[in-house]
């Protein structure tokens, strides 16, 4: 018996074979691709925007040095939150945006002039650096990196490329833009009736599929929401006293041994060590102040220690003096730190010996640790062995 090429019921595929590819799906189309292109293009836009901000908060340029605003105190928590959850909202919608285009990835012929070639190019581009950017970055929120190189540098760099490429995307593909731009715009009438509803209804599924991951991923750092944080890789609440742990003791190399004995050396015209028994017999501040990470979570807690600013006032410190934070950890990109003095002069830049009532426990820094206003938490030093004035 012969068998049925089709089984009833069952659409063509996309595209067949053999011969010339063939696409017979709907919708992809110039009013889907710009549909979904506006809310991609947006997020984009917030997840550059903020990535700039944490970006010169982390690796200030020079003239920005010693100038860096500490106010607000909850700035980089609230910039680097919407950082990553504008970057998870990105991926449903990338991948929808790449299912709406990719027909033309195989139309032919694959070159028809030095310009369309260029174009080509520049797509390209496009689609390279957008999946390496969201996706790398979806991993760094899982402190998981499958590369050789360093993230932070290639992250930055790459994210340049992805605005220069969409910049130049965007201008070549204006006039198709424009013309699918609104629901009664001329290229969109022209486009059969019959596809309309469906259309509406695949951008409301990508929609609600963009608001779900951010929905269940955001509480990391909107803590009001944090009972919703279902697919985020990191939960404010979970970790020791409260909060939680990126870098911990161990991994830092800082035993019981390296802390025996401890003091602090703080350098300036008149420089000196102090112990923590010192330190803790000095007037103590408390503060309540975020932690916020480059991986998107954050946690606001209750630190308690010595104003920054009086210990360097007692080392004789100049009042706009940089000041360089070394840390006991053995290794690491960020062991030693430098503070704008608009940090180090803040009321509430304290070096912390107690958190949330406690003595700080050695994963959290133990014996003291630089806690600050509006700072990424890679710069809000743990272990702090040396304070000293640039």
């Amino acid at each position: 018996m012969k068998l049925p090429l089709r089984p009833p019921g069952i659409r063509s595929l996309p595209f067949s074979f053999p011969g010339r590819l063939s696409f017979s799906g709907r919708l992809h189309d110039a009013r889907t691709a710009t549909a979904v292109g506006r809310l991609l293009g947006a997020a984009v836009a917030v997840c550059f925007v903020t990535g700039l901000v944490s970006h010169v908060l982390q690796h200030p340029p020079a003239l920005l040095a010693n100038s860096l605003p500490s106010r607000p105190s909850w700035g980089y928590r609230f910039s680097q939150g919407l950082h990553v959850a504008s970057g998870i909202a990105a991926v449903p919608l990338l991948l929808v945006k790449l299912w709406a285009v990719y027909p033309r990835l195989f139309a032919g012929p694959p070159v028809r002039s030095v310009r369309h070639a260029l174009e080509r190019l520049s797509v390209a581009v496009l689609v390279a650096s957008a999946l390496f950017e969201l996706f790398s970055g979806l991993f760094n929120t899982a402190q998981w990196y499958p590369w050789p190189f360093s993230f932070v540098p290639v992250h930055f760099a790459v994210g340049w490329l992805l605005i220069g490429s969409l910049l130049l995307h965007v201008a070549v593909k204006l006039p198709d833009i424009a013309t699918h731009w609104r629901r009664r715009s001329p290229g969109t009438l022209s486009l059969p009736a019959g596809d309309a509803p469906d259309r509406r209804s695949l951008l409301v599924a990508t929609g609600a599929a963009a608001g779900a991951v951010t929905l269940t991923t955001v509480g990391q750092s909107l803590t009001p929401l944090k009972s919703l944080d279902l697919l985020a890789p990191r939960h404010p609440d979970h970790g020791e006293l409260g909060l939680p742990v990126n870098r911990t003791a161990a991994r830092a190399g800082v035993t019981a041994g390296s802390v025996r004995g401890w003091r602090l050396y703080v350098g300036g015209p008149r420089p000196y060590e102090i112990t923590l028994d010192d330190l803790r017999a000095m007037p103590q501040r408390e503060v309540v102040l975020p932690i916020a990470c480059v991986e998107g979570w954050s946690r606001s807690a209750r630190w308690s220690g010595v104003r920054v600013r009086d210990l360097m006032d007692r080392a004789g410190a100049p009042v706009g003096a940089l000041i360089r934070v070394t840390s006991l950890e053995r290794h690491g990109a960020y062991r030693v730190m430098v503070m704008p003095h608009t940090y180090a002069r803040d009321p509430l830049t304290l070096l912390a010996l107690r958190l949330n009532g406690e003595e700080l426990p050695p994963d959290h820094g133990y014996p003291a640790r630089i806690i600050a206003p509006n700072r990424p938490g890679v710069l809000q030093t743990k272990w702090v062995s040396r304070m000293e004035a640039l």
